[in-house]
């Protein structure tokens, strides 16, 4: 489907197709159907994430990296990193010439905040998406039965999720709802009194320069139900359980450190994990609030020299990797000999202790998990 047929640009065409030849993708349109009735109001889900994609000879762009970091200058270190690697396969095959090409493409991003290389003919770019969360009488749109969930508890992070190696190409089918959720949220932009003015109006802009748009795959965060409004507690993971497991962490380690539980708490906040845990359950009450695993929509927007990057108003407050550590060395940090304050030695003291805290209750529950799963 598109707006004229055939005369339509690829970059803003929407193409919707029947997937009776593929029930999993079926059940995955008929669910996403039914969320637009018990979930109909779409909101803004924290901000934008940004990644890097690789323009591909046969059509579209493939993300070449983890779809997460909330400031463009994190995609610009994986785009370091990824180059790095490219480099090390390079010298591991003797060519030595290629590694270098490589490396100063990496060397380059250590020191500017750059949002677009080609390298050996290889154009490489760090990218936005916009996260929406579908909101209902009841709250957020919870994960769906069709969502992928393969990983056993404590596990989660062994499922990675299909956005590394997706391919942003909006020619590529899609079904009846998704493809009504594109059309739905490239026609958003942010209402007054909700941004500041410069995002509003780079909002705007992207209606013209990037009409077009590619729905990742979704992915999924913790919220929490305070002061009459749900919050994320957590970056998003590629899996329920990965959520799971990030909330359950913090119940269980990070909680007691960070905010000094007294054992009372600490007891309770440990068997609210092993419900979790026991149940796969997406909502839970902590303190007296509602904490609930959430699923995130994230759209790509695409114009027609491909993907949409870092917007103007978008907040980039890190400094190249380079740059920073440049700063460290003439304030000194790096100066083995220079005389810490007592303010300083108390906060290494501090450090230290939650450090070795940490690591102790973090084994504690890797030891537990390894019990029950040999039990």
């Amino acid at each position: 489907m598109s707006e004229h047929g055939d005369q339509v640009p690829g970059y803003r065409m929407i193409r919707m197709e029947a997937l009776q030849e593929a029930p999993a993708a079926a059940l995955a349109d008929v669910e996403a159907w039914q969320a637009r009735k018990a979930y109909p109001n779409v909101l803004g889900g924290g901000g934008a994430v940004f990644g890097v994609a690789e323009e591909l000879e046969t059509g579209g762009w493939r993300i070449v990296s983890f779809f997460s970091t909330p400031y463009p200058q994190g995609a610009r270190d994986s785009m370091s990193m990824t180059f790095r690697g490219l480099a090390r396969a390079a010298e591991d095959a003797g060519d030595t010439a290629t590694q270098q090409e490589w490396l100063r493409g990496a060397e380059r991003l250590d020191w500017e905040a750059v949002d677009e290389l080609t390298v050996l003919g290889r154009r490489f770019r760090v990218i936005r998406a916009d996260q929406f969360i579908r909101m209902g009488p009841t709250g957020p749109e919870p994960p769906r039965p069709s969502d992928p969930d393969p990983a056993k508890v404590g596990h989660g992070y062994e499922f990675q999720g299909p956005t590394k190696g997706f391919v942003i190409d909006p020619y590529t089918p899609t079904g009846m709802s998704e493809g009504i959720l594109r059309m739905e949220l490239l026609s958003l932009v942010h209402a007054p009194g909700t941004s500041p003015a410069a995002m509003r109006k780079d909002s705007r802009r992207a209606l013209k320069t990037h009409p077009g748009g590619v729905l990742l795959p979704a992915e999924f965060t913790a919220a929490e139900f305070s002061d009459g409004h749900w919050s994320p507690t957590q970056m998003t993971k590629s899996s329920p359980q990965g959520s799971r497991d990030s909330l359950t962490n913090y119940l269980r380690v990070m909680a007691p450190v960070m905010e000094q539980l007294d054992e009372e708490t600490k007891a309770e906040y440990g068997r609210l994990a092993d419900r979790i845990d026991a149940e796969r359950c997406d909502e839970i009450v902590i303190d007296g609030c509602r904490t609930r695993i959430v699923r995130v929509e994230r759209l790509v927007r695409v114009g027609p020299d491909g993907p949409e990057g870092p917007r103007p108003s978008d907040p980039d407050p890190e400094l190249p990797t380079g740059v920073q550590e440049q700063q460290l060395r003439e304030e000194g940090v790096f100066d083995e000999d220079r005389v810490l304050s007592d303010e300083e030695i108390e906060q290494q003291r501090v450090a230290e202790e939650q450090a070795k805290e940490f690591l102790r209750l973090f084994e504690e529950q890797r030891r537990k998990r390894e019990a029950a799963e040999g039990s």
